[in-house]
Order: C-alpha cells, then sequence, then structure tokens
C-alpha cells in the first residue's frame, strides 16, 4: 500500500508485483492464474485502475498553482523550456533519419514512443522529491519550479504535435478543426462553470472550517463528467481532469479537504492499482521481433539522453554547481505512473503491441529505479548545513549583534519565546537579530513554499499566523532600534520542515535556533497536547542544524504565588561543550539588571572523574570568567553542589523547579559522568538526555521553563 502523500513511491513494489501476477512468472502456470485472476475480472480492475489514476491526475491539479509559473525566476524558466525544446528537436532529427528504416506498421508505436519519453510530468518529478526527501531544498525548490514550466510547456506542444499530424492529413482537416473547436469548448467548460463552482463552494464554507462531504461528492462527480467530455473531444482522458484541478483553488479550504478526504483512497488504493495492472500486462517471456525491440531500447536510451544533457547544460548554464546540475537532471528525466499511463492508453488502443508495451514498461521501471540510487550518490543535501565556522553564542562577543532563529508552531510558542527574547536583554551594546519562522503544515498543494513577510508576501496560513507575526512584531516594537525582526512563514509537509528550519539558520547566519518543546500544559499544569510530528522535527534538527540548538520547554500558563519584577534564571552544569554554550547565553541575558542569574555546578565527590582534561580546562575557563563577572554584578550568584550520583543530583534539581522562572541545561553529557549515574535508567525522551527529560518531564506541575541547549554540531569537512 502506497501512503497518502505519493504515489510515484510506490512504482517498483507494485509495478514487480504485478510483472509476477502476469503471464511473465503466474502465466507460465494456466491454472493458477485462471484461478487467483479469472478473466471477467480484467473489466473490473481495468475500470478500477483507470479511476484511481483520473483522481490521481485530478489531484495534482489541485495541488498546483498555476501562478508559480508567473512567480518562478529566470533560472527555472530557462531549464525548464529548454529541457522540452532541445529534445523535442533532437526527437525531430530522430524522426527524419529512421522513417525509412521503421516499417511502417510499427512507425504509429514510433512516433507515440518520442512523444511520452518527452514528457516531463509533475506529478512524477515532485514524488521523486519526496521519495528523496529533498523537496524543500535548494535543489528541490529549482526542480519543482523547472518540472511544472517544462509539464505545462511539453503537454502544449505535445497537443499541438497531435492536432498537427491530423492536419497533415488532406482528408482529416475537418477532423482536426472539429477536434480543436471541441478542446477549447470543454476549456470555456472548466474555466466557466468549473472554476466558478469552486470558488461558490468556498463562498459557502465557513472560515476556519472544511468543506462539506456534500461538495466534495460534488465535486468528484464534476471530475467524471470531465473525463466523459474529454474523452469525446478526442484528447487523453487524462487532461481534463488534470486542467479542472489547476482551476480548482490549491490549499483551503477547499483544496485541502480534496486531498484531505480523497488521497488516502487514491493514493494508498485505486492509484497503485494502475501501475499493478499494468504490470500483469507485461509479457517478458514472449518475445519475437527482436529487432524493434532494439529499436525501442536505443529510442528510450536516446531520448534519455537528450534530456539529461539539456537539462544539464541548461542548468551549468545558470550557474547551478555541475554536480548539482547532473543531480537535477536525473530528477528531470525520472519516469513514473504517467508515462505507464500513456503507455497503456496506446497499448489499449493497439498502437503498441504486447512486445512494445512491455519494453516501455520495464525502461519505466529501470529508469525509476536508477535516477532515485544515482540522485542520492551525487546530491546530499545534509552536506549544505555542515559547520564550516564557529555559529554559536559562545563565540560571538557580548557586545556584537546576537542572531537568533525562532521558530513556532502555535501562537502560545510565539509568548514564550519572546519571554525569553525579553530576557536575553537587547540594547545598543547588545543588540538582536531574530528572526523568526512560522511553522505551518502544507495542506493541499504540491509547493512548499517559503514566504518572507519583509517582501511584503502575505501567508495563507489564517489568523493562527497572524497571531504568531502581531506577538513578535510588537516586540519589535517594544526594543525599537535594540532589537530587529523578520518574520518568515514555510509551509511545508511535517516530515520535511527540518530543512527550512537549518536552510533560513544556515542563509542568516544565526547563532542559535530556538525550537519549541512538542509537549503543552495548561493553566492547570495539566498536559494538553503531545505532538510526535514536532517531536521529530526538533530531532532533525537537532542532527543537522548549522548552529547551536535550544529547545524550550513552555509552562508559562502556570502561575507562582507573589512574583517580583525581575525574571529568575538558573543554570545547571555538569560540564562539557553543550553546558557551556547554556551558560555562555544565561551570562549574555544576566547584562540584563531584571535578570537575576545563579549558576549551580554540580560537582562530582572524586573531582578528577567525568570530563576529559580538555573539556575540564574549557569548564574551569568559562566558569573563571562567570565568577569574575559576578564580582561585579550583584544579579550573577555562584554556588557548587558535590553530589555523589544521579539520585542526588535529582534532589537538587527538583529545588531548582521552585526557585526559578527559567532553568537552563546542556543537552548531552557523557555517559560516565558520575553526577548523572543511574539517571538515564529512566530517561521517557532519551533526546533531552537526562537532565531535561527529568525538566521536562509530563507531570511537572511547577510554572518552570526550560531552555535545553545543544552546542554547534562541526562536522568534519
Amino acid at each position: 500500500m502506497c501512503n497518502s502523500i505519493q504515489l510515484n513511491h510506490c512504482v517498483y513494489l507494485n509495478l514487480q508485483t504485478g510483472i509476477i501476477l502476469g503471464p511473465t512468472v503466474l502465466g507460465q502456470f494456466p491454472n493458477l492464474e485462471k484461478s487467483l485472476f479469472p478473466p471477467e475480472g480484467d473489466v473490473y480492475l481495468d475500470l478500477l485502475s483507470k479511476i484511481g489514476y483520473i483522481f490521481f491526475i485530478f489531484l495534482s491539479g489541485v495541488k498546483m498553482d498555476p501562478r508559480t509559473v508567473l512567480r518562478t525566476g529566470i533560472k527555472a524558466w530557462t531549464i525548464g523550456v529548454l529541457a522540452v525544446t532541445l529534445p523535442l528537436c533532437g526527437s525531430l532529427v530522430l524522426s527524419l533519419v529512421h522513417q525509412k528504416n521503421v516499417h511502417k506498421y510499427r512507425w504509429p508505436a514510433y512516433k507515440s514512443t518520442l512523444g511520452i519519453q518527452n514528457l516531463f510530468p509533475f506529478p512524477v518529478i515532485a514524488s521523486t522529491l519526496v521519495d528523496l526527501k529533498i523537496m524543500n531544498s535548494e535543489l528541490g525548490r529549482l526542480a519543482l519550479a523547472s518540472a511544472l514550466i517544462s509539464d505545462l510547456v511539453s503537454n502544449l506542444t505535445y497537443t499541438i504535435v497531435t492536432y498537427g499530424r491530423v492536419g497533415i492529413m488532406s482528408f482529416a482537416n475537418v477532423i482536426m478543426l472539429h477536434s480543436t473547436f471541441l478542446t477549447v469548448c470543454l476549456i470555456i467548460f472548466i474555466l466557466f462553470v468549473g472554476r466558478p463552482l469552486s470558488l461558490w463552494i468556498i463562498k459557502k464554507t465557513p472560515e476556519g472550517k472544511p468543506v462539506s462531504r456534500f461538495h466534495v461528492i460534488l465535486m468528484s462527480l464534476l471530475v467524471l463528467v470531465v473525463v466523459l467530455l474529454t474523452d469525446n473531444v478526442g484528447l487523453n482522458y487524462q487532461y481534463g481532469p488534470f486542467l479542472l484541478g489547476l482551476a480548482v483553488p490549491d490549499g483551503p479550504p477547499l483544496g485541502a479537504t480534496l486531498v484531505e478526504r480523497l488521497e488516502t483512497l487514491v493514493s494508498g488504493l485505486l492509484g497503485p492499482l494502475l501501475i499493478t495492472y499494468c504490470g500483469m500486462n507485461v509479457n517478458l517471456m514472449e518475445l519475437y521481433d527482436m529487432e524493434f525491440i532494439s529499436v525501442v531500447w536505443l529510442l528510450a536510451a536516446a531520448c534519455l539522453a537528450m534530456k539529461l544533457v539539456s537539462v544539464f547544460v541548461a542548468a551549468v548554464g545558470c550557474r547551478v554547481p555541475a554536480k548539482d546540475a547532473a543531480a537535477l537532471a536525473f530528477i528531470m528525466s525520472s519516469q513514473g505512473v504517467v508515462q505507464m499511463a500513456f503507455y497503456y492508453y496506446n497499448f489499449v488502443n493497439q498502437t503498441f503491441d504486447g512486445e512494445t508495451f512491455s519494453m516501455l514498461i520495464a525502461s519505466v521501471l529501470i529508469q525509476a529505479a536508477a535516477s532515485s540510487v544515482i540522485v542520492k550518490s551525487l546530491y546530499d543535501y545534509s552536506r549544505l548545513y555542515t559547520g564550516y565556522q564557529k555559529r554559536d553564542i559562545q563565540h560571538t562577543s557580548t557586545n556584537s549583534e546576537l542572531r537568533i532563529l525562532v521558530c513556532a508552531h502555535r501562537v502560545d510558542d510565539a509568548l514564550a519565546i519572546r519571554k525569553v527574547l525579553e530576557a536575553s536583554y537587547p540594547s545598543k551594546e547588545s543588540p538582536i537579530a531574530v528572526y523568526a519562522l512560522h511553522l505551518v503544515e502544507l495542506a493541499g498543494r504540491a509547493h512548499p513554499q517559503l514566504i518572507d513577510h519583509q517582501l511584503g508576501q502575505k501567508s495563507s496560513g489564517g489568523t493562527r499566523t497572524q497571531k504568531m507575526i502581531e506577538v513578535l512584531t510588537s516586540f519589535e516594537q517594544q526594543y525599537n532600534g535594540v532589537a530587529s525582526v523578520q518574520q518568515f512563514t514555510a509551509m511545508s509537509l511535517t516530515k520535511f520542515m527540518h530543512h527550512d528550519i537549518c536552510t533560513v539558520a544556515f542563509n542568516k547566519l544565526a547563532s542559535l535556533i530556538i525550537l519549541p518543546f512538542h509537549r503543552k500544559w495548561n493553566h492547570q499544569g495539566k498536559m494538553i497536547l503531545d505532538s510526535n510530528i514536532h517531536r521529530s522535527i526538533n530531532c532533525e534538527v537537532l542532527e543537522l542544524a548549522p548552529c547551536s540548538v535550544g529547545i524550550l520547554v513552555d509552562r508559562h500558563k502556570l502561575r507562582r504565588g507573589p512574583t517580583t519584577s525581575a525574571y529568575n534564571v538558573g543554570v545547571a552544569f555538569f560540564g562539557g561543550a553543550d553546558d557551556r554554550e547554556a551558560l555562555a547565553y544565561a551570562r549574555r541575558m544576566a547584562l540584563s539588571p531584571d535578570v537575576n542569574l545563579t549558576v549551580v555546578r554540580f560537582v562530582p565527590w572524586d573531582i578528577y572523574a567525568g570530563d576529559s582534561q580538555w573539556d575540564a580546562v574549557l569548564d574551569a575557563e568559562i566558569l573563571k570568567d562567570t565568577r569574575m563577572q559576578g564580582g561585579h554584578q550583584d544579579n550573577i550568584v555562584y554556588r557548587e553542589e558535590r553530589v555523589k550520583d544521579g539520585a542526588e543530583t535529582a534532589l537538587l534539581v527538583h529545588a531548582m523547579e521552585e526557585a526559578f522562572d527559567l532553568i537552563m541545561v546542556g543537552r548531552r553529557h557523557k555517559d560516565d559522568t558520575p553526577q548523572l549515574l543511574g539517571l538515564s535508567e529512566w530517561n521517557d525522551l532519551p533526546e533531552l538526555g537526562p537532565v531535561g527529560d527529568m525538566l521536562a518531564a509530563p507531570d511537572l506541575t511547577t510554572p518552570v521553563s526550560v531552555l535545553l541547549v545543544q552546542h554547534q554540531n562541526v562536522k568534519s569537512i
């Protein structure tokens, strides 16, 4: 079964399954095949597979935004157009060269193969990017934009060439005019019936609510009507649903609801039927015309080579690095379910015989598998975030600008982050640059978006995003001149959001990323949210981040008794790079007269146990500087607590929970740290470390927030 996001990912498994179930394997046992798949059942499989593919193409159109074509840069336009035109010119040359060498009965199959090989179907390329997990990378965004342009241009060219061939025949002028007229009528029907109906449904839907079931059924019926009209016009039946999908506004409420309600059924059940059914019609055991089979393979290889060269040359001409240009070429040349549907259409219409169809389907399988393997070897997205230089707080001087990337899923996250930013003491001597990234799950769209609100771009994330923007805008106004805020909205599939976070942090030279914890509490201290999706995003960022990372465990809704105006910050210091980074941030906070900082160093009974000699030297240096800073500032307190094991540490840490508004601690500590012995055995969230896991416990009801800090991962180049 495919998941509800992609269909092309299942090409390999379903196609291989179909080949096994078909005449190639089970067909060698006639009685067994007839028992499993009676011949009278073929009509139902054929019908269901076509229905699944029709709705798959419709949803692909729904998730596409045609306006993206107008917003893409010259680079995507250059690659997208040249990727189509150069192979098309090469195909015309191949046609002229081979016209006399190919038998006239084989010529229609030859021409159809050329046309299909030169398609750049957007759904296939988008699914390939999802499969490779690079949709949100710079290369993925360029591939999506180029694929959208190439798809529209190649489909338009394919249609014009088809009508042109009909027009060349002297007796078919009337047919060509008739088909052209009906095609125009179909487009008018979609624009003046399908589009207004979609807008009417959106108007009838209350804001923030999904579209009703009746309206979803109404749009589904309209899809089937458009299919019938398209087939009667004389076009391939997939064009109508695709154009109707483009006419439906993407995103919520209509586009998102259609995708949510239909995609699981379509991509999970009905869609893969077409792939499996194509495999069941492949027969690799009965091959007779080996001469034309060799022509088919040479043709497929030639078309692939032309597409690879055209994309690679265009990309290099647009100053894309050669290695990335090669990866882009293989992504754009990948094949999948759309090509298979065209091949099957020609097989049913008897343009292809069984041998030709079997070879072309086999070529799709080989190209799809090879493209994925080659792209994975050429393009490693994680290398983009490799630490070439120090991007942390320790190496940022106190009188230079501190760059922080803050992320928020909800308004609560923005409020909690604002409290930490206020405690970070933005001032003329210590300015802060904040980059706020509002994370919105992509719904009803194929294109991930990174919206820059400084450029006047608006987000379709609704009132929730607007409220988050207002929270941090008021922070900037409060600290006008000493704190700057740049706000972005990332609309993406949740499993790729970490790419957006790391990319913005890398591009903005951030020293720290602050992420919201995946658990939330209400005013009574009861946990109201525990999101595994948000936890997964945090774990990915911790692994890939180009700078230091902090996870903010927010309990700001809980209230103490009588409170003072001072903000009490405590640092639990055990030693190591992460603890040093947490202390460096806390010392910057302590520059504010409104922040009281207490540093508690946990010392083992055996002072020579634990950290390495180098770590001990670095720990001693930063603690020495802290004590010196405390000698000049009354708001800094340093004390040491000698502990024997993790049990004594836990008692002292729980005592700190009652005394502070914010506790800061490093995320990672060595396994043999004496002060933490025994604590890791009870870890509920191993990625937080033993101390972080204890402070983030779901049953903790004290009104203390926690910032778990990880120092920048400096990877070997």
